[in-house]
């Protein structure tokens, strides 16, 4: 059960806030960070179509460089969450896209396979890491009544990161034999953003209060409270908020352990569930699209500008969500978007001319998108405030399995079948996906627990 809220407490206190200006800057500082994640996770997929024609690599050894950086996601996203709940949502944010950066641009200067599937593995941990915490730092800004709203905007920074991929893709990676190296370098930037997301951001408030810091947690809640008001808090409060004794530590195992404790354990089998079907069919389909367009006979300018096109639909898919998750419910919602998901797999299997490729395309970018945009915005949800980034990050982790599984199965289902018989199996994932959806709680409106 969750304990009343004292009408003098962070968490209230931050639930009677509208849009704030301040939460406007938390948003935009978490969504660029989300942005260039999405712009990392994109590269690759038109990066490993080039280099499949440059080094004369099969499918297998494509698919080895897609799934090891999903190892190391699966990895990241395990620890980025105990880590988040350890040590604070922002400190950890800022160390993600510091670690994937540096990956990312170190991987411009590999002359061969071996080092690239480390840096790659490297990049994995930090984007594994970045995804759960940030969306766990937002839904715990956000007031109740439009927090689903807000975490499914912060996914839609995916689309735009997503798009600036796609690009780069058009662009930059055909332009040159080393036009995928400065693809890479052009990754290198979430590094330098991290600096600004250590010193520009605060710290989440829930998590601060959670931990006994309780007067730097009303320091923060009190800038938001007079930023509607265009006042600023006196710089004696700040003083003040450094001699807050630290709270208890929480023992890692015993966090672990109460995701399966009997008020958690349903919510938690049903969202690994979700998580990994979703991951399943989105990296599977996403990452080889170029590559299957290849295939397919198109050229390699014209298989990434295919899938330009088709990214822009993610943006109103993301609109779409975005407004349904407060007037539906984060279940149905993400349900109706999971459904959307297996319809459009199909179609996008048997379409044979570019333009229903292209349609075809777009529904899958519309759909899955939003659907992830609920799924985010759930995930934090599920859980007390000690728990929060623990149990996202497994989720996400979980998932990461998937990903990590479904480029290696691209290449030996394509042997075994055909195109419309993959994209049949990512709409079957995409179905679970959706039944599993009703394991879940639905917090539409309701405040976060703060335990």
């Amino acid at each position: 059960m969750t304990s009343a809220p004292r009408e003098d407490d962070v968490a209230t206190r931050l639930d009677r806030l509208p849009f704030t200006p301040k939460l406007g800057r938390v948003l935009t500082g978490s969504g660029l960070g989300w942005a260039l994640d999405a712009m990392d996770v994109g590269l690759i997929s038109f990066i490993i179509a080039a280099l499949g024609a440059q080094w004369q690599l099969g499918k297998e050894e494509l698919g080895l460089i897609s799934s090891v950086g999903f190892v190391g996601m699966a990895v990241g996203a395990s620890l980025g969450g105990l880590l988040a709940d350890k040590f604070g949502r922002r400190q950890v944010f800022a160390l993600t896209l510091l670690v994937y950066g540096v990956a990312t641009g170190a991987s411009a200067l590999v002359g061969g396979l071996a080092l690239l599937l480390v840096l790659r593995f490297i990049v994995g941990l930090g984007l594994g890491s970045e995804l759960p915490v940030a969306s766990t730092y937002v839904s715990e800004f956000a007031p109740a009544r439009i927090r689903g709203r807000v975490v499914v905007l912060l996914e839609a920074f995916w689309a735009v990161g997503w798009l600036a991929a796609a690009v780069i893709g058009v662009f930059v990676v055909p332009s040159s034999p080393d036009g995928w190296r400065w693809a890479f370098a052009l990754g290198a930037i979430p590094a330098v953003y991290a600096l600004i997301v250590r010193w520009g951001l605060p710290e989440s408030a829930r998590w601060l209060e959670s931990r006994g810091r309780h007067a730097e947690a009303d320091l923060i809640v009190r800038q938001f409270e007079v930023s509607v008001r265009g006042r600023t808090v006196p710089a004696s409060a700040a003083v003040a908020a450094t001699t807050e004794p630290a709270g208890p530590k929480e023992n890692i195992r015993g966090r672990l352990r109460a995701l399966f404790a009997p008020e958690f354990r349903g919510r938690t089998l049903s969202l690994w569930l979700v998580w990994f079907c979703v991951n399943f069919s989105y990296y599977g389909a996403f990452i080889w699209i170029p590559s299957l367009l290849v295939a397919h006979g198109y050229t390699l300018v014209k298989s990434f500008e295919f899938t330009l096109i088709m990214t822009l639909a993610q943006l109103p898919g993301y609109a779409v969500a975005a407004w349904l998750i407060e007037v539906w419910g984060r279940r149905i919602t993400l349900s109706v978007f999971l459904i959307g998901s297996a319809v459009a797999a199909v179609l996008y299997g048997t379409a044979g001319d570019p333009t229903g490729i292209i349609i075809a395309g777009m529904l899958l970018s519309f759909f899955n998108l939003g659907a992830w945009g609920a799924l985010y915005a759930v995930s934090p949800e599920t859980y007390p405030t000690s728990l929060r980034a623990t149990g996202s990050g497994w989720a996400a982790g979980v998932g990461r399995i998937a990903s990590i599984v479904a480029p290696l199965v691209v290449p030996w289902v394509l042997g075994w079948g055909s195109v419309p018989i993959l994209f049949v199996v990512f709409a079957v994932f995409f179905a679970i996906a959706a039944i599993a959806t009703w394991g879940l709680s639905d917090l539409r409106g309701r405040a976060l627990d703060n335990r």
